[in-house]
């Protein structure tokens, strides 16, 4: 419980069982609880977790998409936060963007990765299709966004009814902010953390998963214009 507010924290995982390990031991005591979601690990990931307090959550349909809207629908905190279970994500940055959120009345905070990232993190083929996508997303929806790919999201659960989510796989989380930040009557705002090295092995296939991000951007472009036709 934070200033009055209880708080989720969700982390997908897909054999994270280094990083996991990692990520929930310094998680901030005012969470109330987290949840580990299982999408389809392998190794010790969902035992480990278990181990450690956190909440286990079994989800069958592949993608990272699939992963966290589980773990939101599992979720019972007034404020969810979200991140990934490598410990690339700062724990103890929570109670900052806690207080930001709360006495700033903000709905969203996506959080940019830019300004410190990991070496490794921070290649020039990374960086390239981060911009890339970012221009897109701005050039589609009017949304300039120093990290559309960031994958730690803080947010009000009860602004998740208002979104049209509908992707399973890597594209959810440019889809997240899209609905975020184009939702009439929503503040939502980026703020800059820092970014570690992961613990284990990486799962994104860059050029794989940055070109189907690409092409879902303009899915969902053509998605709002055909609702927005149907309206009319």
């Amino acid at each position: 419980m934070y200033k009055g507010h209880s708080i989720s924290v969700v982390i997908p995982c897909y054999n994270e069982e280094e990083g996991i390990q990692v990520t929930l031991a310094d998680m901030p005591d005012m969470v109330d609880e987290v949840i580990v979601v299982d999408n389809n690990c392998t190794d010790r990931t969902a035992e480990v977790a278990a181990s450690m307090g956190a909440k286990v959550v079994f989800e069958p349909k592949p993608g990272y998409g699939a992963a966290c809207k589980a773990g939101f629908r599992a979720a019972t905190g007034d404020i969810i936060v979200a991140m990934d279970g490598d410990a690339t994500y700062p724990r103890n940055f929570i109670p900052v963007l806690l207080d930001v959120m709360i006495e700033e009345g903000i709905d969203f905070i996506s959080c940019d990765r830019t300004g410190h990232k990991a070496e490794e993190a921070n290649s020039f083929l990374r960086v390239l299709g981060n911009f890339i996508l970012n221009l897109t997303m701005f050039g589609l929806f009017f949304i300039w966004l120093k990290d559309s790919q960031s994958g730690m999201w803080v947010f009000r659960r009860s602004i998740l009814s208002q979104f049209d989510l509908i992707s399973d796989h890597m594209s959810f989380s440019e889809e997240l902010k899209i609905e975020a930040f184009t939702r009439k009557g929503l503040k939502a705002r980026e703020l800059p953390i820092y970014y570690k090295a992961r613990v284990g092995e990486s799962k994104l296939q860059l050029w794989r998963d940055g070109f189907a991000n690409l092409v879902f951007l303009f899915r969902k472009r053509l998605r709002r214009w055909q609702k927005r036709l149907r309206k009319q």
